[in-house]
């Protein structure tokens, strides 16, 4: 991590479409964490409430027609698997972690409000289908795969719409969509494990209950528990192609044409399963032949997409270098998960778990940046208001990195002193001179490891010298 420039600050170029460098902040603490407004923050408590009263009471519907004991065998299945689905979908999030609030809606929506609705208008259409004489076998081909799809992607639906900057990318509308299918796979998994599997076997005793309930939660969790995800997944990749596109085309038709796919898997996965009951063999050549290849297939567009967009930040961040910003080493450092981890158990060891803190907040904070500063290349701030607006949050994101940063700046007794100026670097040598060396090809601070002895800057030498106003905040020790 290398320091700022001490002397005089030169001016540097600026990163297209900004109005950098300028001065960086005053102070050079932490910055706070950015809080709700009350306003805000009572319409939140009202969402999360009116989701989480509608997963009990979907519950309780639910246990009140197969009994107690049959809900906690449906509870107790159910349950298994939602932290291993869960905990996959936060991991795809660790680049730049959603707000919590977000995630806990996402999921409490589709196993409260997805399913009582899908379970209001499937009953529905059963009535209608026994008045027309239609099998009723017809309403999980030609219902349910559409108004379950439509319910488990109306929240993240809702975000695009009201508060698009929710979504980053690609990864985003994965991780919203996916915890929302989670949440309703959940509640779905009670209604099968503890109604259709020991409530419907129970009579015959609880050996046969237990029988059946294993059977089916072999069928439903390890075998098909990644469908509901995998089809409402097809939405997220949708909302964040849009939430990444210019064109006001693309952001109406790619949320409804992943939209529209997802119903269209969902609808195949339901009519194998309804076949499947007079040939079984239908079931056998769909899962493997069709549905596990796109689950591959998914996997891996979904892995590539989360290192793509993990490594946006050595492709965006670079015209922050020239100006100072940043030292090629920070950029090399935020490519990957593993520099990321490094990065902070560093930071740890040179300035303890406040270290620790602030280089976890620089990192999301660079990804942030990153992020916006694809977003003015792509032109995504077309509006002048827009425009104003991501400036002010790029400044407000330099200053605040420029922040955590001198947390942990310059605290390495094992490195020698070295500043990044905006094109070279500035080493203070053991003569205890400082002299311009240049950058090499690689990203790495031309720098050997001092003895420990060496390393104490002369007397008088400040670690940290602020830049001027005109001058840029530079790099990291």
């Amino acid at each position: 991590m290398l320091l700022p420039p001490s002397g005089p600050p030169v001016p540097a170029a600026q990163p297209p479409g900004s109005g950098y460098p300028g001065p960086p902040m005053a102070g050079y603490s932490v910055p706070p964490a950015r809080g709700f407004e009350g306003r805000r923050l009572l319409w939140l408590g009202l969402l999360i409430a009116v989701c989480a009263l509608s997963v009990i009471g979907i519950v309780t519907y639910v246990g009140w027609n197969i009994g107690p004991v049959a809900l906690g065998v449906g509870i107790t299945g159910a349950l298994l698997p939602v932290p291993v689905l869960v905990g996959c979908f936060l991991w795809l999030d660790r680049y730049d972690p959603s707000p919590l609030w977000i995630i806990i809606v996402s999921f409490l929506w589709g196993a409260g409000v997805a399913t009582s609705g899908a379970l209001v208008v499937n009953t529905q259409a059963t009535h209608l289908f026994e008045a027309w004489g239609v099998a009723e076998d017809l309403v999980a081909v030609l219902v349910a795969p559409f108004i379950e799809e439509l319910l488990k992607a109306a929240f993240p639906l809702l975000l695009f719409a009201f508060y698009r900057k929710a979504f980053t990318g690609i990864i985003d509308g994965i991780v919203f969509c996916g915890l929302s299918a989670t949440g309703f796979a959940m509640v779905e998994n009670i209604l099968y494990l503890g109604g259709h599997g020991f409530a419907g076997e129970s009579e015959k005793g609880y050996a046969a209950g237990a029988f059946a309930v294993t059977a089916i939660f072999i069928m439903r969790v390890p075998l098909t528990g990644f469908a509901h995800p995998l089809f409402t997944s097809l939405t997220g990749i949708g909302l964040g192609i849009a939430a990444r596109s210019p064109s006001r085309t693309v952001r109406v038709v790619a949320p409804l044409a992943g939209l529209l796919a997802a119903m269209m898997l969902h609808g195949g996965w339901n009519l194998m399963a309804t076949l499947a009951k007079d040939e079984p063999y239908f079931i056998l050549y769909g899962y493997f032949a069709v549905f596990m290849p796109i689950f591959f297939a998914m996997v891996g567009l979904v892995l590539w997409v989360r290192s793509w967009e993990g490594r946006l930040a050595e492709r965006a961040l670079p015209a922050y270098v020239g100006a100072g910003w940043f030292s090629p080493p920070e950029i090399a450092a935020l490519g990957t998960l593993g520099r990321r981890l490094s990065a902070r158990k560093w930071a740890k060891r040179v300035a303890g778990d406040a270290g620790q803190a602030a280089m976890r907040g620089y990192q999301v904070a660079a990804t942030r940046l990153a992020l916006l500063r694809d977003g003015l290349t792509r032109g995504l701030y077309a509006k002048p208001h827009d425009l104003a607006a991501a400036l002010d949050e790029e400044r407000r994101l330099l200053e605040t990195i420029d922040a955590y940063r001198r947390v942990f700046a310059g605290r390495d007794p094992y490195a020698r002193l070295a500043w990044w100026n905006a094109g070279g670097y500035l080493i203070q040598f053991p003569d205890h001179v400082v002299r311009p060396v240049a950058a090499p090809p690689l990203p790495v601070v031309p720098v050997a490891v001092p003895l420990l002895a060496a390393s104490a800057p002369p007397a008088g030498h400040a670690p940290w010298l602020p830049p001027g106003p005109l001058g840029p905040p530079g790099g990291q020790r």
